[in-house]
């Protein structure tokens, strides 16, 4: 028996993917009744893009005394830094300790 269900197109992005599925009825290409695998993300990773960065080499230095203590690489507490004060402005102004 075929299938009624459109056929998923080639993306040439995921923010070509993410804007097709945003607009879309995924029903219309799947049949979501047949889905009995369970699906396992512990291995995905974000999708990540490299930067230029330029900083004063005595921030660096302090950030790698910090990673140092901490026995992380200083990129990724950088990083960590970085995720942790964007969620914080990120919430709600009622919620910001200032």
């Amino acid at each position: 028996m075929k299938s009624s269900k459109k056929k998923i197109p080639r993306f040439k992005s995921e923010d070509a993917e993410r804007k097709f599925w945003a607009s879309r009825d995924s029903t219309e290409y799947l049949d979501w009744t047949q889905g009995t695998r369970r699906a396992d993300f512990q291995r995905l990773h974000p999708t990540l893009k490299t930067i230029s960065l330029r900083l004063p080499a005595g921030l660096i230095a302090e950030l790698k005394v910090l990673a140092n203590k901490r026995d992380v690489p200083y990129q990724s507490l950088l990083k960590l830094f970085l995720a942790e004060r964007v969620k914080e402005e990120l919430k709600p102004a009622v919620h910001r300790v200032v």
